[in-house]
């Protein structure tokens, strides 16, 4: 019965924050009640719940979680000042801090114990982050990819709202932000193709095959959406979450080649494919896109699915091997100098000893 219990809390926690709901923003009344996909319109109600619960207290795993401490190096506020090349860090899921033209930009920062909307239940994570939210420096730009508990980090916002100069987001999110203690003035909301300039770096909030929603009641009030990072020297492609689709061609013909994309490579299902990507869809992905160097993100850190933790990256390493892509996997916390990967490290078989 225990291995049940877990599930069916989890289903019960997003039944129980309704009271989230919409949230006030100046501008409501010039933009749409809800927001939509460009390829398809997804739809999930209650019976879609009841499928995943059942499909989730019935699949058999080999690994879940890993066996062993993920293998992680830890980070300082002084080495992300002192730091001079264009370099991008892990922290964990889609968390990732970077380095370009000097400034500092940090995406999806979730720094909790639990993707949830509370913290005595549903995803654990499986490894600390390399810095704490305290030991963070200051933070030049951070940019949301849309409001899911896995990417918008209530506790982790409430810390940051002093330290970091800007907050670019999709439209509707900032509201949050604002009632979470950032200053108004500190937040850009952007739609799809919309660009902005902070820090002398130009960011453009690009399509999504997505949704978006902390509660029952507020499917879609808020955009999601995926951005381009364009400094003067390295082009940056962080992906958010998305199903494959054809979106990211457009992407890549419009903005590419990108030095390095940060694709979605976890937490998918055929339940739920056409929000969440494959491996193999991940990989075309980057492909589309025209990057050079991958890099996947949204793995390796909370039980989101039904595969097991380390399948993501075995996957993604073996069909871009078969594709010639080249691939980088940091550490969490290891330094990733953009023009210089390095060969990956298979480092997920240390924790699955």
């Amino acid at each position: 019965m225990k291995k049940y219990l877990l599930p069916i809390l989890g289903v019960l926690a997003v039944v129980a924050i309704v009271s989230t709901g919409s949230q006030s923003n100046d501008n409501l009344d010039k933009l749409p009640k809800k927001f939509a996909n460009s390829e398809l319109e997804y739809k999930s109600g209650m019976s879609d719940i009841f499928s995943i619960l059942k499909a989730y207290v019935t699949v058999e795993r080999n690994e879940p979680v890993p066996r062993a401490a993920l293998p992680l190096i830890p980070m300082t506020a002084e080495q992300l000042i002192e730091e001079t090349e264009d370099v991008a860090y892990r922290l964990g899921h889609s968390s990732v801090m970077m380095k370009l033209d000097g400034k500092l930009v940090m995406t999806d920062p979730v720094f909790s114990d639990r993707a949830s909307p509370v913290q005595w239940m549903g995803p654990k994570r499986f490894h600390p982050t390399p810095i704490s939210l305290q030991d963070l420096p200051d933070i030049d730009v951070v940019v949301i990819s849309h409001d899911h508990y896995d990417h918008l980090d209530k506790g982790a916002v409430k810390v940051l709202a002093d330290k970091v100069g800007t907050f670019l987001v999709p439209l509707r999110v900032g509201s949050l932000l604002e009632k979470w203690g950032v200053d108004k003035e500190k937040i850009i909301e952007l739609n799809w193709w919309e660009s902005a300039t902070a820090s002398d770096i130009e960011f453009t909030l690009t399509p999504t095959q997505h949704f978006s929603g902390r509660g029952l009641l507020d499917r879609d009030q808020t955009l999601w959406g995926s951005w381009v990072i364009n400094a003067s020297d390295k082009k940056v492609f962080f992906s958010g979450d998305s199903g494959y689709f054809n979106g990211f061609k457009e992407i890549g013909d419009r903005f590419g080649p990108f030095d390095l994309t940060m694709v979605e490579t976890g937490a998918y299902n055929s339940l739920w494919a056409d929000i969440h990507m494959f491996p193999e869809q991940s990989v075309q992905a980057h492909i589309d896109l025209q990057g050079k160097v991958m890099m996947p993100i949204h793995n390796s850190t909370f039980d989101l699915s039904m595969h097991d933790w380390q399948d993501p990256m075995e996957q993604a390493l073996a069909i871009s091997k078969e594709r010639d892509v080249q691939m980088v996997s940091p550490v969490m916390g290891e330094r990733l100098v953009i023009s210089e990967p390095v060969p990956v490290q298979a480092w997920w078989k240390l924790a699955s000893n």
